[in-house]
């Protein structure tokens, strides 16, 4: 772990997967990830179910449309990812072959049950290759309740790194205080929250949380333009016609004091890359710490299920 003066040099990858394609998907990541390494990166981090993307049809085809979202569902447990499993093996490889610590969201099966259900999942891996941990998103927001079951508690974990306290939240679970104060508990310094979103309220929601955690957030999201969705895909002409961007991404990297160091970055793949000194956690934290002098234990109890 870094000591507070040292700095670590993380990226944000904002890019868009290979649709509905984890060969091609997790062929991208291993070169995005190589990519971030040789550009001194130690932690690379990707978006929201990046393996092989955001079921972004769940707004656009109502329920009644049984065909069109059972080839979909089937598409995504197709290229969906058990844990682990040969996907997970090719990504700890590729992180331990360029020395680099690595955040990626990925549609994982349950295979503790049926195999047939999916969860909305963020993989953890460290720099030498091996696998952290995962973090399976606690309640799907609106349509998504149609394609991920809930999470739970026994996934509530941040991890010891290399480079600092890892831990993070995806999209809308970052708007649970509850959930943001389980993370807070542990110690997180660096927090990452691979989103869908990437609205206004959305980037201040990063900067509030940045500065009520004491600690950097890597807000990460993916890229992604009308021409991504291979034209097989039927729901591909609900979009409004002339439209070029599904999501434009607004990933950025932010300080403890809620100041952007890096983006946020709009309308392009690109990777963001940003040194994070750890002397800003103690400097935010001397005045308010969330889990520290300001948690009062003796008025308010917190606990989590796992």
């Amino acid at each position: 772990m870094p000591s507070s003066h040292n700095a670590v040099k993380v990226a944000t990858v904002q890019a868009a997967p290979v649709f509905l394609n984890k060969k091609q998907t997790v062929e991208k990541v291993c070169d995005l990830i190589s990519e971030a390494a040789q550009n001194g990166a130690q932690l690379a981090v990707f978006p929201e179910v990046f393996i092989s993307g955001y079921p972004d049809w769940v707004w656009l085809v109502p329920n009644s449309k049984g065909a069109i979202l059972n080839d979909l569902y089937a598409a995504l447990l197709d290229n969906a990812v058990a844990i682990p499993d040969d996907t997970t093996q090719i990504l700890c490889r590729a992180a331990r072959s360029a020395g680099i610590n690595v955040v990626i969201g990925v549609h994982e099966r349950n295979t503790e049950a049926s195999n047939a259900s999916l969860y909305n999942t963020l993989v953890y891996i460290d720099s030498n290759g091996n696998l952290l941990g995962k973090h399976r998103k606690l309640i799907p927001t609106g349509g998504e309740r149609m394609i991920w079951a809930g999470g739970d508690g026994s996934t509530f974990d941040a991890h010891d790194t290399s480079i600092g306290k890892l831990g993070g939240l995806i999209c809308w679970e970052n708007y649970m205080p509850l959930a943001r104060q389980a993370m807070y508990n542990q110690g997180v310094q660096i927090y990452v929250a691979p989103t869908w979103d990437s609205g206004a309220s959305w980037l201040d929601a990063m900067r509030y949380i940045a500065r009520e955690g004491g600690m950097f957030v890597i807000n990460c999201c993916t890229a992604m333009r009308v021409d991504n969705i291979p034209d097989g895909w039927e729901f591909k002409q609900l979009y409004p016609e002339g439209r070029e961007w599904i999501n434009q991404g607004n990933s950025c990297i932010i300080d403890p004091k809620g100041n952007y160091l890096a983006g946020p970055a709009r309308a392009e793949e690109t990777i963001l890359y940003a040194e994070l000194d750890f002397k800003l956690i103690q400097d935010a934290k001397r005045m308010f710490d969330v889990a520290g002098h300001y948690a009062r234990p003796d008025v308010f109890q917190f606990a989590v299920n796992k």
